[in-house]
């Protein structure tokens, strides 16, 4: 018999201190809100109920279940093949850039219209715009290369009366243009999202998707081609030069919007890339640089924050955007 994954969300919690999905998951909780998880739980032989978490179909359930009990998300479907995020790991990088605002704002995290957030890459699930427009009530522009996954988030938002005035998809153009013809010359950003794609190729993102097997303690039945229990297509995974060199274009690109936005952040999933991510801030004239360890079980990544504002700047700045975003919602 194949050894379940206990339900837990995050085994040790090292989560954010107001992320709620600390410790396990209440799975009875979550059936109540979401009743089609029921039909993929499955008792241990020590007497606990979990899921199958080596299992695409369950991990979806489980998702969706979790977005309907604690961001009353009724509807939430993405196609197949396309990443389904850990929700642990994305609440809390909404929470610690969360954070990163309220430094400009006498330690209370904003909320509401006021501020608007940039998320690069959205994807077909559209997670940190649900989460963050949920949870602080933020406006969020989603962008994406993909046209499925576009399709999918605007679905998403669509179905979803509490979130669909607050959250917009904008389909892009090009890979390599990170903000070219997807910040308008009237948007203000008090923050960018993006969970950039990490490997360098093919062969290395299917790589560490053995390595996920083996963590889960599962053998997929085609070794050649490992199934990716998470999803995602190549875009989401994988561009020329890995995670690095994506940064770094989007640090050298992020200087022509300076005045435009507050803080840039983005995942770092490998830590030997930080020196380099650093020396081309300081290279392109960053003002400020943070970066925030960030744990879930055994995976650690990094949020990585820049700004070419100085702290007073950005309390002023923070204050003029107030009516900005506000009476600006979405009409561009």
């Amino acid at each position: 018999m194949t050894r379940s994954v206990l339900p837990t969300a995050s085994g040790v919690s090292r989560l954010h201190p107001r992320n709620p999905h600390q410790g396990r998951y209440d799975l009875h909780a979550l059936t109540v809100s979401y009743p089609a998880l029921t039909q993929f739980l499955r008792n241990t032989p020590n007497g606990d109920v979990t899921i199958d978490f080596a299992d695409n179909q369950a991990v979806l359930c489980l998702n969706a279940a979790l977005l309907a009990h604690y961001y009353q998300i009724k509807y939430w479907q993405i196609p197949p093949g396309y990443l389904c995020p850990p929700i642990p790991g994305r609440v809390d990088y909404i929470h610690h850039a969360a954070d990163l605002l309220a430094e400009s704002n006498q330690q209370i995290i904003p909320q509401g219209r006021r501020v608007k957030v940039l998320d690069i890459g959205c994807g077909a699930n559209c997670i940190y715009p649900i989460i963050g427009s949920r949870v602080f009530g933020w406006q969020f522009v989603g962008t994406d290369v993909d046209k499925i996954a576009v399709n999918s988030a605007q679905m998403i938002v669509q179905s979803n009366p509490s979130i669909s005035k607050l959250i917009k998809i904008r389909l892009t153009s090009s890979v390599d243009d990170i903000f070219t013809n997807t910040i308008q010359p009237s948007d203000r950003f008090s923050l960018t999202l993006c969970n950039p794609p990490f490997h360098a190729s093919q062969q290395e993102a299917e790589s560490g998707s053995q390595r996920k097997w083996r963590n889960l303690n599962k053998q997929p039945k085609n070794t050649q081609k490992p199934h990716l229990n998470f999803g995602g297509q190549a875009a989401e995974l994988w561009c020329e030069g890995g995670e690095s060199a994506f940064l770094i274009r989007m640090i050298q690109q992020s200087v022509a919007f300076k005045s435009q936005i507050c803080w840039f952040t983005s995942l770092v999933s490998k830590e030997k890339n930080l020196p380099l991510l650093k020396k081309q801030l300081q290279r392109e004239g960053a003002v400020q640089v943070k970066v925030v360890s960030m744990s879930q079980g055994q995976k650690t990544s990094r949020l990585l924050a820049w700004s070419f504002m100085d702290k007073i700047a950005q309390a002023e700045w923070a204050k003029n955007q107030v009516q900005h975003n506000i009476t600006s919602s979405f009409q561009n």
